[in-house]
């Protein structure tokens, strides 16, 4: 399991680091890895490496670590690793730092701390049976191409889904795609483009409306509200 948190939160703004923001008295990174942790932690061996901003290691970080060794005892190993300047180059360096033994690399932000813990085990038989999968919802509202100030058109949204995280891709097939996104000078905007880029399939799992992704102020209080009406 990657679970990103190297971000700055440019959008969310603020002194803290968005991954070090407080959901219900803990951090949403200590959320997600608690979740994370339920969905997927079995008898088999399983790695929880945390890309995290170097700035924050002795500062945030360190604030959290005793919470989220105590989550994660018993059911996973637990790594921490520098995270790169891009997304890309975090998932690079998190799948470098997986044991040799490791068959499935799961991928999630861990701004999204209300992971879906039924729809995440959904999503691994998924990749287990199909190579790679994710999980996603359908568009619900209508779509505009806007160009300034100016609508250009309405998309037709079809067949329009939007990506979640956890995703999740056989590791052999992730590094294939990592190579073959370093030669083509690719890069992808979510972790399973990479697979698609490579021309292989990817299975959509259906997601949930409430893996909610703080990203802006009013994403926290809805999450908030989502924990207190036991909807996650």
């Amino acid at each position: 399991m990657l679970l990103l948190a190297a971000g700055r939160g440019s959008r969310f703004g603020g002194p803290v680091p968005k991954a070090y923001l407080k959901l219900a008295g803990r951090t949403l990174l200590a959320n997600s890895a608690q979740r994370l942790v339920q969905a997927v932690a079995t008898t088999a061996t399983v790695e929880l490496i945390v890309l995290v901003h170097p700035d924050d290691r002795a500062t945030h970080l360190a604030d959290c670590m005793a919470d989220l060794r105590t989550l994660v005892a018993h059911s996973a190993a637990l790594r921490i690793v520098d995270g790169g300047a891009t997304r890309q180059e975090s998932m690079q360096r998190g799948l470098a730092a997986c044991s040799r033994d490791i068959d499935f690399v799961l991928v999630h932000d861990a701004a999204r701390a209300l992971v879906p813990i039924a729809a995440t085990r959904a999503c691994l038989l998924a990749a287990q049976r199909h190579g790679a999968a994710l999980l996603a919802i359908p568009a619900p509202d209508t779509l505009k191409r806007v160009v300034g100030d100016r609508v250009e058109t309405t998309v037709d949204r079809t067949g329009i889904w939007q990506a979640q995280t956890p995703q999740i891709v056989r590791r052999e097939l992730l590094q294939r795609a990592f190579d073959n996104a370093l030669a083509t000078g690719f890069q992808g905007t979510d972790d399973v483009s990479l697979v698609e880029h490579l021309g292989e399939p990817v299975v959509v799992v259906p997601g949930s409306p409430t893996n909610v992704k703080i990203t802006r102020k009013e994403d926290l209080p809805l999450a908030e509200a989502i924990l207190a009406a036991e909807l996650a």
